[in-house]
């Protein structure tokens, strides 16, 4: 009696013990695989955005250029810092040319510039003489220049989000608090 009460003890405990391990080793699959589905969605995501940030561009000779133009225009220049593969960097050019308003206040205010970052280009000279907003905020980061290239502000992006997306206000409020005056 006494051996059978130890086996069937032993039977209880090992049932208990496999059961909590097939439910935490199956709590584990579904995460991994929830994670792995959101990789794909993101990835699948990409596919379909445009790809603005030209690695192989020379950064600093832009700017230059586009600091000449801004003198001309009397313009300020938007750096969106970022790359091609960074899916919040890819929604934000999407949001924001697609939309007929935003897309108005940048043309009349503005020049737009993608500046890249990736393993193939980190441009760190440039990234550095901005003080590297990158390494503090993420990516994108908005690097906002005076006609004469100086610094004027960085914009982190994590306060213009919402949900998977971007807040129309307060991207509207962000673009109009760098508008150059008359």
């Amino acid at each position: 009696m006494k051996k059978s009460l130890q086996v069937l003890l032993f039977v209880l405990v090992s049932g208990a013990i496999y059961s909590q391990n097939s439910v935490s080793t199956n709590g584990g699959s579904t995460a991994a695989a929830t994670e792995l589905n959101a990789q794909e969605q993101q990835e699948k995501e990409k596919s379909v955005l445009e790809k603005p940030y030209n690695e192989s561009e020379d950064a600093k000779k832009r700017i230059e250029q586009l600091v000449l133009q801004a003198q001309k225009e009397n313009k300020r220049i938007i750096l969106q810092a970022g790359g091609n593969w960074c899916i919040w960097c890819l929604r934000f050019n999407q949001f924001l040319f697609s939309s007929t308003e935003l897309k108005n206040i940048v043309d009349s205010n503005f020049l737009y510039y993608h500046l890249n970052y990736s393993p193939k280009n980190k441009n760190a000279e440039v990234f550095a003489s901005y003080g590297n907003p990158g390494v503090k905020y993420g990516y994108p980061v908005f690097i906002i220049l005076n006609s004469d290239g100086s610094l004027k502000g960085v914009q982190e992006s994590s306060v213009l989000e919402e949900g998977k997306g971007y807040s129309k206000e307060k991207v509207r409020e962000f673009l109009q608090s760098y508008i150059p005056s008359s």
